[in-house]
C-alpha cells in the first residue's frame, strides 16, 4: 500500500534520477535502475547514500566509476568502512530535495492509482523545484 521514491540528487533543488518502488522493498536493488538515470554530465565524484546502500557491489560498481562512496557502514557489518563524514554531511541536501518533493500533498499523499502517473507527477513536480 506503500511507495518508497529512490533518486539520485546532484542538490536540495535537482532530482536527475527518479524511479518508484513498493514500500517493502529494500533500496539496495534499485541502486542499478538510478544510477543508469543518473547523466554523465558533469561527472561525479562523490556520492553520498545512506546505510541502507551500505553493500559490497554498490561500493564496487561506484569505484568502477571513478566515483567515492560515501556511505556509512551497517552496524552488522563485520569490518566497519571508514567514510569522510563531512562529506556525508551533505546527503542532508538529498533529505531537502524529498521536503521539497513532499510540499505538494499530491506527492505527500499519492492520490494516484496508477505507478506511472504517480512517477510523471513527480517529475512534474521535480521540474516546478528547478524553475521555482
Amino acid at each position: 500500500m506503500s511507495t518508497k521514491i529512490p533518486a539520485g540528487c546532484r542538490d536540495e533543488r535537482t532530482g536527475v534520477a527518479v524511479v518508484l518502488t513498493a514500500g517493502h522493498c529494500h533500496e539496495s536493488p534499485v541502486f542499478a535502475t538510478v544510477f543508469a538515470q543518473v547523466p554523465a554530465e558533469p561527472p561525479l565524484t562523490h556520492a553520498m547514500m545512506d546505510k541502507g546502500y551500505d553493500s559490497a557491489g554498490i561500493r564496487e560498481q561506484l569505484i568502477v566509476h571513478d566515483i567515492v562512496p560515501v556511505i556509512p557502514s551497517k552496524r552488522n557489518r563485520r569490518e566497519p568502512l571508514d567514510y569522510d563524514q563531512e562529506l556525508y554531511k551533505l546527503r542532508e541536501k538529498v533529505e531537502r530535495f524529498f521536503n521539497n518533493l513532499k510540499q505538494f500533498r499530491r506527492i505527500a499523499t499519492r492520490y494516484e492509482k496508477l505507478s506511472k502517473t504517480f512517477l510523471a507527477l513527480i517529475h512534474l513536480v521535480a521540474v516546478w523545484i528547478i524553475i521555482k
